[in-house]
């Protein structure tokens, strides 16, 4: 009965997939990703690519940079003079650093200039908080990730930090992926994968597992999905840090263009992975951790400007928008 009662409690996750058009009058990919605001990691696949365009690796190497604070009293976030310099004049994101949303008091700032704390039990029942932080005198190392280029000077009185997000480049050899039709989301036997085996084959190709399932193998017996082809190359490349919805826009609008010209590749993703201990996922919506604490997106791309979008979150999480 223990056991059952475990199994009981294993967290569920949610993935929401749909498709539609870039050209649609009514497609939502650019809403959804500057809704979509504490970013910690871009990661796009090109199957049969093995140098990156210049273009596109420009873009990549533009995506910084952010900044740590350390010891910041959260009220310097709702001063005029911050929202003046930073909120009505461009973008701004800040999230507390180090922080577990499960442990920690965590604040988050959204470019429209609401701050979201989410506090542990102990703080709100001593202070009585109800989430108002010019009541809140406690003092944070946030990070932040802005458009502004004053962040330095604005912040010089605390110890600030400027920091570049990490970028590794990687051509993958001999890559067997999934075979996919764009007007197959849920697949065709024999025919096509769904959007479900991507989302999985992903994974392990962002982990760098190895798709042989070999017998032998204590570390995974995973391969990839069927129907299946071999690419000679795949170029993958990940970005690491505190990385601005707009950027991550740029990229996308950058992959849609990728098959104007004719390509080999069918098509190519866009993966985005949200901070765990952000308070928020998507716009306002609450997030939490305990159990799992992802909230990511994926686009499939298609060479016809056809795609597929993957939303997922974890235990605690409503479905995503």
């Amino acid at each position: 009965m223990a056991t059952l009662r475990r199994l009981g409690e294993v967290p569920r996750h949610l993935l929401v997939c749909e498709k539609s058009n870039f050209g649609h009058e009514k497609s939502r990919h650019r809403h959804l990703v500057e809704t979509h605001c504490h970013n910690y990691r871009v990661s796009f696949l090109i199957p049969e690519c093995g140098i990156l365009p210049k273009e596109l690796k420009d873009l990549v190497m533009a995506t910084g940079p952010y900044y740590f604070v350390k010891n910041l009293p959260l009220h310097e976030l709702i001063t005029y003079e911050f929202i003046n310099t930073f909120v009505k004049k461009g973008s701004c994101y800040a999230l507390t650093y180090n922080t577990n949303i499960d442990e920690d008091n965590t604040v988050a700032l959204l470019p429209n200039g609401k701050l979201i704390l989410s506090l542990d039990k102990d703080t709100y029942e001593e202070t009585g908080l109800q989430g108002r932080p010019s009541q809140y005198s406690g003092r944070k190392a946030m990070k932040f990730s802005a458009e502004e280029a004053t962040m330095m000077s604005y912040f010089s009185k605390y110890q600030i930090q400027e920091h570049q997000p990490k970028v590794v480049l990687r051509t993958l050899k001999d890559l067997q992926c999934p075979g996919l039709q764009s007007s197959e989301l849920e697949g065709q036997p024999e025919a096509a994968c769904s959007a479900g085996q991507l989302f999985d084959w992903l994974g392990a190709v962002f982990c760098n597992v190895d798709l042989n399932n070999e017998p032998d193998s204590f570390i995974s017996t995973y391969c990839c999905p069927q129907p299946s082809t071999v690419v000679a190359k795949a170029y993958l490349c990940t970005i690491t840090g505190f990385i601005l919805p707009e950027k991550i826009l740029g990229l996308l609008e950058h992959l849609c263009h990728y098959f104007d010209e004719p390509k080999l590749a069918p098509w190519v993703t866009l993966s985005v992975q949200g901070f765990a201990d952000s308070p928020v996922s998507w716009r306002e919506n609450e997030h939490g951790f305990r159990k799992g604490g992802e909230h990511l997106y994926n686009f499939v791309i298609f060479n016809n400007q056809d795609y597929w979008l993957q939303m997922a979150v974890g235990a605690n999480d409503h479905c995503p928008p």
